[in-house]
């Protein structure tokens, strides 16, 4: 498997953990010391990924609502053979979020080790199975 071929596995990985709410696949994907940021509310708000599973483990999933996988890759950009930073719009239930997930490869393969989330847009409820990626 090539690199690139390794690193968009990660990807789909991080894609069916929110998708399904699979804390297994969250937990496989993300470095057990990775943390998340947002700033859309004025203030920098960190969410160690403890807490963040414990959320998805919470919800009802997009896929037992019914609702496709909706996740688009929009960049990967390698800063050496082992890290990367890539830039995902992914859709859960409403939501529409923009995240740059920090990607680093070391023994059990390519991890997040950071995330930076933006909530970009709502769809509404009757529109948000229909939603392009």
């Amino acid at each position: 498997m090539t690199p690139l071929n390794e690193l968009i596995t990660a990807i789909d990985t991080y894609f069916d953990a929110i998708h399904h709410c699979d804390t297994e696949k969250l937990n496989a994907v993300f470095h057990p010391q990775s943390s998340l940021f947002d700033a859309d509310n004025g203030s920098v708000f960190v969410e160690p990924i403890e807490s963040f599973g414990r959320d998805v483990a919470g919800r009802s999933s997009p896929a037992s609502r019914g609702q496709p996988r909706i996740a688009e890759i929009l960049m990967v950009d390698y800063l050496s053979p082992v890290s990367a930073t890539v830039k995902i719009r992914i859709q859960a239930h409403e939501s529409v979020f923009v995240d740059h997930l920090g990607f680093v490869k070391g023994a059990d393969g390519w991890q997040i080790v950071s995330k930076i989330w933006h909530l970009e847009s709502t769809v509404e409820a009757g529109n948000a199975d229909q939603q392009a990626a």
